[in-house]
């Protein structure tokens, strides 16, 4: 984009200025190429002209829209440069009251000097599982981003924090650690977070001060690593310090003080315990009185005092201990009070009377006269005396304020190192997060060694920080797939090496100290020489020589030499030290002792110790102080850092007051600057395809819109941006180059602008057309009226003056319309015209540009293919005279020495040395031979060589001619090319006839002298065949190893894959172990009956888990465990004792696999027996049935007999009164067709009785048809007819109705099932046999094995017997691990086999009971008779059900452990299992049996609540139990036999009333229950609702409107994870639906169903409201659109489903009131009026808080105002309300079970057969 575009007039640009850094103007007049000034009208009103530098071209920097402005990123910011860093900065700091701002990976935070409630509980919950960039920034943000990465990554992570002193490095650093300590709890008993917390009140009371600029100033660093196990619970910590400022023990400034704890001592020296210290006022003693400042505003050292005193205490520091570590701090101050005496130029002296010298000689228990003549004396050592000489006054003060310092420094490290001993844990880490509290840059007036360190540690943060922020910014770019180069960053790689590398500083400071008579001067000399002209970074200032320049990262500062030598050496006389060690004080012993014991080199504690007394083995400070940063940088680099840079405002301690120079100075020196400088290199603005289209949908046409997303962005950015460089199109984002964003801003603002133009005059265009028409409506009235008023006479008058204006309104109007639609069509015309020539004109443009390039690439390609040839033309030739010349060269001296040797051999041998002249000659020959072949296959594999790229070429040429021929026909200019090739492709055709053509002469020549050679090499030819044998062998044999090498490693793969199986298998072992434990209360078994199997598998399981753990034991302390003297005296013995436990652990294996056997054994037949019964129980009750029908037609058909033979008799029998009718009579018609229907009905009734028959031989069938004994069985029983004409008439007349023929069939039946049975059961013995045998004899060959391996250890030495004992158990092992993995998989496969078979013959049977029945009931229905039907008399039950003593633990089991919800509610009476509890409940109580009746309803209570302890998180598990326990609960009050409860019953539910219990205590334990159920409820819904409330809520826009979103920083997209799809509303009210319709299905009361819907909606409005009040881009006018859209379709869902009168509606007020906040009109005072009249559920700070955040998303929206605030806070000051800004996501309502009786009888409820309850029986 060019500059004029940028710079035009009204552009809004940043200049320069002195005080405020930067000030901002706009341009007056448009920018011209070439100009040297700018006309620049600033905001105050006045202009000035700005000068251009025509060789730089210094443009000043350009504004970001207002839109950006206040980002919660900087790296959002469309233009990244100094001025709209602290623009923003400056807006979210003073106007938005925000101290917190991002700014890429480093949060950059501002001290406000204020209080400010952003660090609560409810703020660490709202921030607690949310990502980094969908929050505002924070601290909090930071730490769960560090927490988060832990746990997901496993990696340690480190939070650096870095300031100047006063910034707030201490507070923000305490406040992450809070954060941990509160989302991360221990599931240890001791409080771990609450030691580690202790830790800080301790460690600012020693280490921190107040200093000019800090009334909490840290003048040391730490860094504390706090531990976390697998849970990522903290489990310890443990902190380093670094430099602490010892000098400030015995000097402070004015208006500084002096450590904490010294003042805290000294104001506490009132309290009983403090009086032997003898201590008084601060202002008495030498140490604290210097500064002239004893007191800190706001700050009471006395309750300090006693939160120092509180975290001893918590940190395990007893009473004891902190009374001598008060009792040393307290002799140091009298030690500061110590007179020394003038005496002399070279003498002083201390009295031994001195009251302070005596304190402090009483405190740490030396004698006085000694420590009073080393004060002031010193010992010399010589070669061969010892001198004892004294001292001047200042060197002995001097002494004296070393010892303190080296005290205090010695105290302090032993307080570190007992606080880490504290927070220290047992329990293995697994992970730690550090925090970095360290001093950030400093450069003062004059600076000194320890500025120097400071500055030294900030060079080395600064160089790891640079390469992180680059690696980042390189991944980024790598992960979105787009080109990028190489970005420059600054690197102080020459600065460190400056300080620290060798002949550096440090390097001459500590060999400067090593002289004996070195000094400052020296040094400085020495400096100068050295490094003054090798290095640009160090310098000389003009008027000193004892100072010197280093042009560090931030800024160049001098440091002044003085002091530095004696700093470093860090001295203490020795002989105080000695006096000091043979104190009666044990604390300061202790102190001395440790020191002694850690020599320098082992040290690895952080603080810098003082100093030792032994001086050749000391350290010095710069060189301690270096090892200690080394070994920080190394920590922090293994570690994923995140980065916390504090600011400090102004120097004045000034409540939310900005300094621009001093911030602007702390950001380009904690490189925030340099951060934004590489962002700003490469593409600092980064959009989502999605985020792009929603927010400059404005500019693209209707056509322009694809469902392609990022196709259609693609286009959109090629019409807008034609410099392809300022963007670059990633994988899932856009990336924008500086300035580009505000570019694409202002299109967008001038689109919506010229459509807000447009609309506002067609509003205005209508607004005058609706006055007009009203006020001729007016006028024509009273015109109507006048008239009517008038004479009669002007009416035609009116008239024509109406007509006539109608006229000249048309005329007029038509005169105008054809005006304006013919400069209409003109103006199309010209546009239709201008744009095609542009059209054109680009299309031209771009032919002849790819014209252009495919000319050049063809031209280009074809030079270089020339090229190319000749040189390798060339380079051949070369090869080939070179070797020619070299062949002819070596042919010639051979001959020569031929010739030579032949006519010496001729001249003195004689014939018999011609034979081995002879024989020589053959091996020449040979040797010839062998150099010929490999000639001719080098000059074969050339030829080849050379003929497989002249075939690749010659299909390359094919290639390029075909491609030309295409392109003949669009390119002609093409055809010379073509031809060119051609004639290439010709030459070099001939090339190779000429090269074959030599070949061929070659080979002739070749093959002639292979001819003569051949017969010569036929000798050797035998000789080559044994060789290639022997070759042959050898090669099979490395063949051979190689694979047994494979094998090797593939088995030893094999093992360690073993290893992982077992160790899975181990820990499944154990987390079984532990469910078994958990589930053994539960469990009812047979104790009579099981009770000896139980006790052999109860002793064979405890001796495996015995084992397990031995071995568990023993493998996890073969590394920790320190051996003692009894383990050292038996390793003697180790081999045999190894051999012993090896035969024990075999001998109990081979035991336990026997009872293993027998056990199951037992087990198998008990479960037959079990099957057995429970099949013959089935089969029994089913056939008595048939039984009963069988018994109940035979009796029927004997009574029909009887009347058909009295019949019989009767008609028969001669009476004379009674004579039978005669045929053909009435009567006798009468009795022959009774007749006849009784023999058809007896007819029916006897295939009754065989269909009974047969389908009882079915039943008894189907028993086995499953199993192997029934295969034979045939089910298909075809009943013969009973008139069979086949049969014999003896038949006929022994079984009239065809029943003996079909017992005989039934019996034949049973025999074969008999005798199948008998087969089997011979079958399966005899292969139960075998395997025993087989195993017996596997035993006895592993017993054999096991000898002969004990015989050959025995054999071997000790460490070789262990091994092998090792290998031996490790190979046994893994055998039994693969043999138990085997037969698992069989197990598991028949299993599943059974399942599969057990369905398909549950369905086999049902469908067969389906047609059995159809089958009948077609037989019935077809038959010609009528229906006999068996009359069966009604049961009246009681409502009640028995069950047997000790069925409780089987009735539990299944209807509350195995039930499943699910099945149950949708297919059953909801609350089934309370019902059928209830009815067992009635049954114990109608037989009078208290305990009964105790141990049902307690197994129940621990039934349910094993199952929501085990389920808690299934929604429908809870809900289902929810509802049973409160109609459970309930029932005992519905049928308690309560008056007031019997007038709400039936008159049959009266009668079930309880009769001998009251049990009213059970209603409180359960409702009790039923209330700790309601929780989980609560909980469970709550974590799944969780993460879909802010999404749907919040983040997703289900109402596409036209304001789009606004940029995003690199926090908001450092992840760029594939998101799954937007959760919107609808998504919450499908799970909200989910829940409701569940809890009805469950039968749930409608109470409690409102009371669990009100809560659901609280928990909505608190997670939205809090997280909107949390997040700055959020509060806008849309947003709040958005959110009214939500909270109507949440309340519409409670209108649905007639829950309005719940109270859901009344907790969604405060974010309806939020939404509407953000919506209205905030300018005037009846605005604010307004505002406070209408957010009643809202508080003050809530209310503020949104209008502070409020963020305009366009430019026509505006912040609120400073001013409007107030007056809000001004006129909602007298509420009288929580002040509290959150609201408690966490709070529950309280519930109430309110009665509501069952209308369900009990006597009506049916048990179903799925729940297989047959032991319970109705009465």
């Amino acid at each position: 984009m060019a500059a004029c575009e940028l710079y035009s007039k009204f552009a809004r640009v940043w200049l320069p200025d002195v005080a405020e850094v930067w000030k901002s103007g706009t341009l007056i007049r448009d920018y011209t190429p070439g100009g040297l000034t700018l006309a620049v009208q600033l905001d105050d009103g006045t202009e000035v002209e700005y000068k251009i530098d025509p060789q730089t071209n210094n443009l000043p920097p350009l504004r970001n829209p207002n839109i950006l402005v206040g980002e919660n990123d900087l790296t959002a910011l469309s233009y990244l440069h100094e001025p709209a860093v602290l623009h923003n900065l400056k807006v979210r700091f003073l106007d938005s009251k925000l101290i917190y701002t991002y700014c890429g990976i480093v949060l950059v935070a501002i001290n406000p000097y204020e209080s400010l409630p952003i660090y609560e509980a409810d703020i660490i919950n709202a921030y607690s599982g949310q990502n980094m960039g969908d929050m505002d920034p924070h601290i909090f943000a930071v730490a769960e981003e560090a927490y988060k990465q832990m746990a997901r990554d496993e990696k340690n992570q480190s939070i650096i924090v870095s300031g100047e002193s006063g910034a707030g490095k201490t507070v923000s650093a305490k406040y992450a650690m809070r954060y941990f300590a509160t989302v991360s709890r221990s599931s240890l008993e001791t409080r771990v977070e609450e030691r580690v917390l202790a830790s800080n009140p301790i460690m600012e009371a020693l280490g921190n001060a107040k200093t000019t600029r800090n009334d909490n100033s840290s003048r040391f660093g730490k860094y504390i690593e706090i531990g976390f196990d697998k849970k990522r619970c903290i489990i310890g910590a443990n902190m380093r310090t670094y430099l602490l400022e010892k000098s400030r023990v015995v000097f402070q400034a004015h208006g500084e003080r002096n450590y904490h704890i010294f003042y805290q001592l000294c104001a506490s020296s009132h309290l009983p315990e403090f009086k032997a210290l003898k201590l008084g006022c601060a202002d008495e003693f030498r140490y604290t009185n210097q500064g002239q400042n004893l007191v800190i505003d706001g700050l009471d050292d006395t309750k300090e005092m006693c939160n120092t005193r509180r975290a001893f205490s918590l940190l395990r520091i007893g009473e004891s201990d902190q009374m001598e570590i008060f009792q040393i701090l307290a002799a140091l101050l009298h030690l500061s009070n110590v007179e020394v005496k003038y005496q002399s130029a070279d003498a002083s002296s201390i009295s031994p009377d001195d009251p302070h010298l005596m304190v402090f000689c009483e405190l740490t228990g030396v004698p006085c006269e000694d420590m009073a003549h080393w004060l002031c004396h010193r010992k010399i050592q010589t070669t061969t005396e010892t001198y004892v000489k004294s001292i001047s006054k200042i060197h002995a003060i001097n002494g004296r304020d070393a010892l303190a310092k080296h005290i205090y420094a010695t105290l302090f490290s032993w307080i570190v190192d007992r606080i880490n001993g504290a927070l220290k844990s047992a329990v293995k880490q697994h992970s730690f997060i550090g925090v970095l509290d360290i001093y950030g840059f400093e450069t003062f007036d004059i600076n000194s060694f320890e500025q120097f360190c400071i500055n030294y540690a900030n060079e080395k943060l600064q160089q790891q920080f640079n390469q992180h922020v680059f690696k980042l910014e390189q991944e980024e770019y790598m992960k979105e797939e787009i080109p990028w180069t190489l970005i420059d960053f600054y690197d102080n790689q020459p600065c460190i090496n400056l300080i620290e590398a060798k002949l550096g500083v440090l390097d001459l400071l500590d060999e400067e100290c090593k002289m004996p008579k070195g000094s400052d001067d020296t040094w400085a000399q020495k400096l100068y020489n050295m490094l003054l002209r090798q290095n640009a970074h160090f310098d000389k200032p003009r008027l000193s020589n004892t100072a010197f320049i280093i042009h560090h990262f931030a800024d160049k500062v001098e440091y002044q030499c003085e002091g530095f030598l004696e700093k470093n050496k860090d001295t203490v006389n020795e002989e105080q030290i000695n006096v000091l060690k043979n104190c009666k004080f044990e604390l300061l012993l202790k102190l001395f002792e440790d020191e002694e014991k850690m020599p320098s080199y082992t040290k690895k504690r952080s603080s810098i110790r003082a100093g030792s007394a032994q001086r050749d083995n000391k350290k010095t400070v710069g060189l301690q102080f270096r090892q200690s940063l080394h070994l920080l940088m190394d920590t922090l680099n293994a570690t994923a850092p995140h980065y916390v840079r504090c600011i400090k405002p102004n120097d004045h301690k000034a409540s939310f007051v900005l300094d621009p120079g001093r911030t602007m100075q702390q950001l380009r020196a904690c490189g925030i600057l340099e951060t934004i400088r590489i962002s700003a290199a490469g593409f600092p603005s980064r959009w989502t395809y999605q985020e792009f289209f929603s927010r400059y949908r404005v500019l693209m046409k209707q056509e322009d819109v694809f469902p392609d997303r990022k196709q259609t962005c693609k286009d959109l950015m090629k019409k807008l941006i034609k410099d392809q460089d300022k963007y670059q199109f990633g994988k899932n984002k856009i990336f924008f180059r500086a300035g580009q964003v505000a570019y694409l801003e202002k299109l967008r603002s001038d689109k919506l602008r010229i459509a807000c133009v447009r609309i506002q005059k067609v509003i205005r265009c209508w607004l005058a057309r609706k006055k007009y028409l009203r006020m001729r409506e007016s006028a024509i009235t009273i015109q109507r009226h006048v008239r009517g008023h008038q004479a009669r006479s002007y009416v035609t008058f009116l008239r024509r003056t109406r007509a006539a204006v109608l006229i000249q309104k048309n005329v007029r109007m038509w005169e105008t319309r054809r005006c304006y639609q013919q400069q209409r069509v003109a103006a199309v015309a010209i546009q239709s015209f201008f744009r095609a020539y542009m059209a054109r004109k680009q299309y031209y443009k771009l032919m002849y540009e790819q014209k252009a390039l495919v000319i050049q690439t063809w031209a280009r390609g074809w030079l270089a293919r020339v090229r190319y040839r000749r040189t390798l033309a060339a380079v051949i030739l070369l090869q080939s005279c070179v070797r020619r010349m070299r062949a002819k060269k070596e042919l010639k001296m051979l001959k020569v020495e031929a010739r030579s040797v032949e006519h010496f051999r001729k001249l003195n041998f004689g014939m018999e040395n011609k034979i081995i002249e002879l024989q020589h000659k053959i091996n020449e020959q040979h040797k010839e031979n062998r150099e010929l072949n490999e000639k001719l296959n080098i000059v074969e594999k050339t030829a080849t060589v050379e003929r497989e790229k002249q075939n690749r070429e010659i299909q390359n040429l094919h290639r390029s001619v075909q491609k030309a021929n295409a392109k003949a026909e669009k390119l002609p200019s093409l055809l010379e090319q073509l031809s060119f090739l051609q004639h290439e492709l010709e030459t070099t055709h001939k090339e190779k006839d000429d090269l074959e053509e030599q070949t061929k002469v070659y080979r002739m020549q070749t093959q002639q002298v292979m001819e003569d050679l051949n017969m010569k090499n036929n000798l050797l030819n035998s000789e080559k065949d044994e060789l290639n044998k022997l070759i042959l062998e050898q090669i099979q044999q490395l063949t051979d190893l190689r694979k047994q090498m494979e094998d090797t490693s593939q088995l030893e793969k094999d093992l360690t894959e073993e290893r992982s199986r077992y160790q899975t298998l181990l820990s499944e072992h154990l987390n079984l172990e532990e469910r078994h434990r958990d589930l053994k209360d539960e469990m009812s078994v047979n104790i009579d009956s099981n009770q000896f199997s139980d006790k052999r598998r109860g002793s064979g399981s405890s001796s495996n888990s015995s084992e397990f753990t031995v071995s568990l034991g023993s493998t996890d302390n073969e590394d920790s465990s320190i051996p003692t003297e009894d383990e050292t005296q038996s390793t003697a013995d180790l081999p045999v004792l190894l051999k012993l436990q090896r035969r024990v652990k075999e001998l109990e294996q081979d035991k336990q696999s026997l009872w293993k056997q027998l056990d199951k054994k037992e087990e198998v037949q008990q479960e037959k027996a079990k099957e057995e019964e429970e099949q013959r129980s089935i089969g029994r009750a089913e056939l008595d049935l048939e039984r009963l029908k069988r018994q109940e037609l035979e009796s029927h058909n004997k009574k029909l007999k009887q009347d058909l033979n009295e019949l019989r008799k009767s008609l028969t029998t001669e009476n004379s009164d009674l004579m039978p009718p005669a045929p053909g009579t009435l009567p006798y018609k009468i009795l022959l067709e009774q007749l006849n229907s009784s023999n058809d009905e007896l007819e029916v009734r006897k295939e009754e009785v065989l269909l009974l028959r047969s389908h009882m031989v079915r039943q008894e069938a189907l028993k086995h048809k499953g199993s192997a004994l029934g295969e034979g069985v045939n089910l298909d029983l075809e009943i013969p007819p009973i008139h069979n004409p086949d049969r014999s008439t003896d038949i006929h007349t022994l079984n009239e109705d065809g029943e003996l023929w079909l017992a005989y069939e039934g019996l034949k039946e049973t025999n074969r099932l008999l005798e199948r049975q008998m087969q089997d059961q011979e079958h399966f013995h005899s292969e139960r046999y075998n395997m025993l045998l087989e195993e017996v004899k596997k035993l006895k060959s592993e017993k054999e094995e096991q000898q002969k391996l004990m015989t050959q250890s025995l054999s071997l030495p000790e460490d070789a017997r262990i091994d092998a004992g090792l290998n031996q158990e490790i190979t046994r092992l893994t055998n039994e691990n693969l043999e138990l993995m085997a037969t698992q998989e069989k197990q598991e496969q028949t299993i599943r086999k059974l399942k599969k078979q057990l369905k398909t013959y549950v369905r086999k049977v049902e469908d067969f009971e389906v047609s059995a029945q159809q089958k009948n009931s077609v037989s019935v229905m077809n038959a010609p008779v009528r229906v006999v039907n068996i009359s069966r008399k009604e049961k009246e039950y009681r409502g009640m059900l028995e069950y047997r003593e000790g069925d409780e633990g089987h009735l539990l089991k299944t209807m509350v452990t195995d039930l499943k919800p699910r099945g149950v509610a949708v297919n059953f009476l909801p609350g089934l299992p309370a019902y059928i509890i209830f009815m067992c409940l009635r049954y114990a109580d109608s037989v009078n049996d208290d305990q009964r009746v105790s141990s049902l309803l307690n197994t129940t209570i621990s039934s349910i609540k094993g199952v929501i302890k085990r389920r808690g998180n299934d929604f429908e598990v809870v809900s289902f139990w929810l509802a049973n326990t409160c109609r459970l609960m309930h029932c005992l009050k519905q049928y308690s036999g309560d008056e007031t409860v019997m007038k709400q019953n039936t008159a049959k539910q009266n009668e079930h009333c309880l009769v001998n219990f009251e049990l009213s205590e059970y209603q409180q334990v359960l409702g009790d229950l039923a209330i700790q159920i309601y929780r989980q409820l609560i909980q469970c819904m709550a974590e799944i609702l969780q993460p879909l409330i802010v999404a749907s809520m919040l983040d997703t826009e289900t109402m596409q409107g036209a304001l789009g979103s606004k940029a995003t920083g690199l926090r908001k997209r450092s992840t760029s994870l594939p998101e799954e799809g937007p959760i919107t509303v609808d998504v919450l009210l499908e799970h909200l639906s989910r829940f409701y319709i569940t809890m009805t299905q469950h039968g749930m009361d409608a109470d409690i169903v409102k009371q669990v819907v009100k809560q659901q909606f609280y928990i909505i409005c608190a997670v939205t409201l809090n997280h909107l009040l949390l997040r700055k881009d959020m509060c806008s006018w849309s947003k709040g659109l958005q959110i009214r859209y939500n909270v109507w379709q949440l309340k519409e869902w409670l209108t649905e489903r007639e829950l309005a009168d719940c109270g859901a509606k009344e907790t969604l007020e405060p974010l309806f009131e939020a939404a509407q906040l953000l919506q209205i009109n905030k300018k005037t005072e009846e605005d604010a009026q307004a505002i406070c009249n209408m957010c009643s559920a809202l508080n003050t700070a809530q209310i503020v808080k949104v209008l502070t955040l409020y963020t305009p998303v366009i430019e026509f929206e505006e912040r609120v105002s400073s001013t409007f605030i107030a007056t809000v806070k001004n006129l909602l000051k007298d509420r009288i309300e929580l002040s509290t800004l959150m609201m408690d996501a966490k709070r529950m309502f309280s519930v109430t079970l309110t009665f509501a009786p069952s209308p369900v009888a009990l006597e009506t409820i049916q048990i179903p057969a799925s729940l297989r309850l047959g032991f319970l029986t109705h009465i």
